[in-house]
């Protein structure tokens, strides 16, 4: 059985290697600070916890819309006018397991091979992977310390071309927990406001952030709100790692066919074609 040749390409997630060790490390005894993977150092609060036994006694089992509950986007689409201070509707809202398909669904609904990703390095990897596995071409851009690890605008600037689909942004950072400053957001957005491209804003973590003002989200910011796709979720600022509950608020040219790649038919029948493709 031979892989398809596109599976070189992809990589993954080795902070979750290091974590199967140390696990298996602790079945021994042995104490270990986890510093490996992303995740809060404390339990889903009992509330939710109990919501959600709630749930599944009364018969929440079954499948639901590709798109997500009605009433869950609402509520998600209630929270991100609240947090970001801008106008958004259940139309916009598309709820997906964990954060990683809001990477995967866009760039795979938007990407041709040789289009270019502009992403933050160091940066989450699957950035990389999803753009190597798509046959785009990786942009990175390095973080620089003595601004907060915000880019250098001047080396942003000389990387956008004709061929840039996507810019890509994560503020706050992972690795770095650096925040983009407020005045570099509003730079970013004079410099590709009027380009043929769409901004993928990690902001899954937001509300990790205890400064006075939160950090600004480029989709605030005029002319931008219809070309940006927020990534956010439950995992980090409610600790439901385990939950796999994510979301993506983007334009609504973009739902449907973040829609049709969520859908689990489409799924089926990509094994399917992959198993066949696969075969000697």
């Amino acid at each position: 059985m031979k892989l398809a040749e596109r599976m070189n390409r992809i990589g993954v997630e080795t902070a979750f290697e290091v974590l199967v060790r140390a696990r298996a490390l602790e079945a021994q005894g042995r104490d270990i600070i986890h510093l490996e993977i992303g995740e809060p150092d404390f339990d889903t609060p009992r509330h939710i916890v109990e919501a959600g036994k709630r749930a599944l006694d009364e018969g929440w089992t079954h499948y639901g819309p590709t798109q997500g509950l009605p009433e869950l986007r609402e509520a998600i689409a209630s929270y991100i006018c609240r947090t970001r201070g801008i106008r958004v509707g259940a139309e916009h809202v598309c709820v997906v397991p964990g954060g990683k398909p809001i990477i995967f669904f866009p760039l795979m609904a938007l990407l041709e091979p040789g289009d270019e990703v502009i992403y933050p390095n160091p940066g989450f990897p699957i950035y990389e992977s999803m753009i190597n596995f798509l046959g785009a071409k990786p942009v990175p851009i390095p973080l620089v310390e003595d601004r907060g690890f915000s880019f250098d605008l001047n080396v942003l600037k000389d990387s956008l071309s004709p061929k840039t689909k996507m810019l890509i942004l994560n503020s706050p950072h992972n690795p770095t927990g650096g925040v983009i400053p407020a005045a570099d957001v509003q730079a970013i957005a004079d410099m590709v406001r009027d380009r043929d491209l769409v901004i993928l804003s990690d902001e899954i973590y937001t509300r990790i952030y205890f400064d006075d003002e939160a950090p600004l989200s480029i989709s605030t910011l005029p002319g931008m709100l219809e070309k940006t796709i927020i990534l956010d979720g439950f995992s980090k600022t409610y600790a439901m790692t385990g939950w796999r509950l994510g979301y993506g608020v983007m334009p609504t040219w973009l739902v449907d066919p973040v829609n049709k790649l969520t859908s689990p038919k489409w799924w089926r029948s990509f094994a399917a074609a992959e198993t066949l493709s696969a075969r000697p």
